[in-house]
């Protein structure tokens, strides 16, 4: 299928692993130009050198934070010196740490809303502008599972994915006479570094070993297993692109049937 993203320009953060980098390799597979950040500048030296080396496409790496206000905005900024345009933003950034609510400190949730929700309401405040100016657009927020159905010991991530999912149903609305699609995926279990770090807190708490862990996950899943980041990445170039022209508000589950809920 393709999905038309040949000269196309994605902006996705977070992405010198996991998911991110997933997500920014399928897309420059088929066709997108990419930018892309993370903090360390290491990492994403390698991240941008893999995906070129690996589809050929032009590729942006900025160093940047998505929880510090002034990150954002540099970023963005440079991406449109650059490409002179942002067709496609997926906002993504490292989970917050996970804990129960007497685990964590009122410095916790100040955090965690820096890094989940305020870092995708700034490179909304970023783009869209220049979106709307070219026409077009489309926003893709990486969410999880978790506001179907919340997960043990992730009570940071359980409540302010919700505020993500939020802001993508408000925007998707706000937006659609600008021909900006605003979309969620939301991936369950998907075997990455985040969830490795899941796992080990898992089986800390339990006394169980990390695989034994992963097992009884795989258990609750219908098909099996967990998630690959490929397979979530392919969701998102869909859902990113214009094959899926007329989708937007949409929040997308990519967790191999776990969510078995009716809404």
């Amino acid at each position: 299928m393709n999905m038309g993203l040949e000269g196309q320009v994605a902006l996705v953060t977070a992405a010198s692993r996991g998911l991110g980098r997933a997500v920014a390799l399928q897309l420059a597979r088929e066709g997108a130009a990419v930018a892309i950040c993370a903090r360390r500048p290491g990492p994403l030296e390698a991240s941008a050198a893999a995906i070129r080396e690996s589809t050929g496409a032009e590729v942006l790496p900025v160093v940047a934070d998505v929880s510090v206000p002034e990150d954002v905005e540099r970023l963005v900024r440079t991406v449109l010196g650059h490409f002179g345009r942002v067709d496609i933003l997926v906002t993504n950034a490292g989970g917050p740490p996970p804990g129960r609510f007497l685990d964590l400190t009122a410095e916790d949730w100040e955090a965690a809303v820096r890094l989940t929700l305020m870092s995708a309401v700034r490179l909304c405040y970023a783009v869209v502008p220049a979106m709307r100016e070219q026409g077009s657009g489309s926003i893709v927020a990486m969410t999880s599972i978790s506001v179907k159905q919340p997960l043990p010991n992730l009570l940071l991530s359980n409540s302010l994915r919700l505020a993500v999912i939020g802001l993508v149903k408000t925007l998707a609305d706000e937006l659609a006479a600008d021909s900006i699609r605003v979309n969620a995926i939301c991936p369950g279990w998907t075997r990455t570094e985040r969830v490795e770090q899941l796992l080990a807190d898992r089986a800390a708490r339990s006394g169980a070993t990390v695989e034994e862990e992963a097992d009884r996950i795989a258990a609750a899943i219908p098909l099996g297993r967990m998630g690959t980041p490929e397979e979530c990445a392919r969701a998102v170039a869909f859902l990113a692109s214009p094959a899926a022209s007329y989708i937007t508000g949409v929040s997308l589950l990519v967790d191999g049937g776990m969510y078995r809920g009716a809404m």
